[in-house]
């Protein structure tokens, strides 16, 4: 019995663990800002926030930390213990970052950046969608048992989670473990399969971000309107900055968490309601039943905040910093992320992996060809294909690393993603079924 358990980790405090974390964080951004030598050459191949996620990640692969792990009591009782740190950064520090970054938006700008980010997203959308069939036709011609199973142990019921997480995120991925009730006992390998593939991507993703302007004359891309926003967004910070106060990181701390508070309350109130109204969302087999998520309602809420503040003179407040302070609450939520991956388990079940990586490289060789066919900018796509697979927690991220004006683009783009995750996540599901059967 002992031989299943997920290991302890080294460390199970959670206040230690966090101090672990905040040590790596300041490890890599104290390295990434040495202009010379050494360090200079390898954050030169590898970003900075890829080295955020996988520090992280290797001391949960060595045991050092953990998002889960169980022991046995007293009594002979499984007890399953488990991190607060990403419900934290999730939950308190997302949301505030949301809005501290969305505080200097504008909006009429982003419109000016015209439909090819939304074209991108939908083309990363559709990539998930045909990207799980092909892959499941794929790896049976040559392993048929890694993609087989019967009833309620049929691997394309597990593989539906991962549509979920990967067109919209959480609340789609519970909607879909909902919908087709996979085998609990084998839920984990699912987890692994969405956590490192989509992470492994992301870094792929990344490391094109240094070399954008490489990609971007490949595509043969207008990158006007990106340069508008970015430059219309440097001059109104350049404009408005100042030595911050106490009194202006208080007004900052008062902003972001006020609407923290208010995101939680109204979204666990809206979800409530709308579960508790409407057979259509609290039915877990409709494609509305993403309105029944508090995070989804805290996400929308906390950025509809920032959105509002944007139109008030607290917009200023980018000139003391919100942004890099809202930057740091992302950066925190990055390395609890990177808790989850342990890259030790990566090949326990090839056939599996394989279904990812090949479901994986669907989604992106689509989002080539249509990014070269319209000639859409790197950036679109970066962000697009996050907004899916990412979500709200990845999207602002890879957009901030083109620039911080950029992060808004990543959110609403995210946001989108929640709308669209059920419904395409159910037909990609239906159609993983019909592969599996032919």
């Amino acid at each position: 019995m002992n031989e299943s358990l997920l290991t302890e980790p080294l460390l199970t405090d959670d206040t230690v663990v966090f101090g672990v974390l905040t040590l790596c964080l300041g490890f890599i951004f104290y390295t990434s800002s040495i202009k010379t030598g050494f360090w200079s050459k390898f954050y030169g191949i590898v970003p900075a926030v890829l080295m955020c996620y996988l520090l992280p990640g290797l001391l949960s692969s060595f045991g050092v930390v953990a998002e889960k792990w169980e022991t046995i009591n007293s009594a002979g009782d499984l007890v399953v213990h488990e991190s607060r740190l990403y419900y934290m950064a999730s939950r308190y520090l997302l949301p505030a970052a949301l809005v501290l970054m969305t505080l200097s938006i504008d909006l009429k700008a982003i419109a000016n950046l015209g439909s090819k980010a939304l074209i991108m997203f939908l083309t990363g959308t559709v990539g998930i969608i045909i990207g799980g069939p092909i892959a499941i036709l794929i790896v049976s011609i040559f392993s048929p048992e890694a993609v087989g199973g019967n009833d309620f142990d049929a691997i394309w019921r597990g593989l539906s989670t991962i549509a979920g997480s990967w067109i919209g995120g959480g609340a789609n991925q519970a909607a879909m473990y909902e919908i087709f009730k996979y085998t609990p006992e084998k839920y984990g390998a699912m987890v692994l399969i969405d956590i490192v593939v989509a992470n492994i991507w992301m870094a792929i993703i990344l490391l094109g971000v240094g070399r954008t302007k490489q990609i971007d004359r490949w595509l043969k891309a207008d990158t006007s309107s990106i340069e508008t926003l970015k430059i219309k967004v440097t001059a109104f910070a350049e404009k408005i900055t100042r030595v911050p106060t106490l009194k202006d990181y208080m007004m900052m701390l008062s902003f972001a968490f006020t609407a923290v508070g208010i995101a939680h309350f109204f979204g666990g109130h809206i979800s409530a309601f709308l579960i508790d109204s409407f057979e259509s969302v609290s039915d877990k087999k409709s494609f509305l039943s993403f309105l029944g998520s508090g995070f989804f309602w805290m996400v929308v809420i906390a950025t509809t905040v920032g959105i509002a503040l944007s139109f008030t003179s607290a917009k200023n407040y980018e000139g003391a910093g919100a942004s890099k302070i809202g930057g740091m609450f992302i950066y925190i939520l990055v390395a609890t992320i990177g808790m989850k991956m342990d890259l030790g388990k990566v090949l326990e079940n090839p056939g599996l992996i394989a279904v990812g990586f090949i479901w994986i490289s669907i989604h992106a060789v689509l989002l080539i060809l249509v990014a070269k066919l319209i000639k859409a900018p790197y950036f679109f796509l970066a962000v697009g294909s996050q907004a899916n697979v990412g979500g709200a927690a990845s999207a602002p991220v890879v957009a901030a690393e083109f620039h911080p004006s950029l992060t808004s683009v990543g959110v609403l783009l995210a946001v989108f993603g929640y709308v669209v995750g059920t419904g395409g996540a159910l037909l990609c599901a239906y159609l993983m079924e019909i592969a599996s059967k032919v």
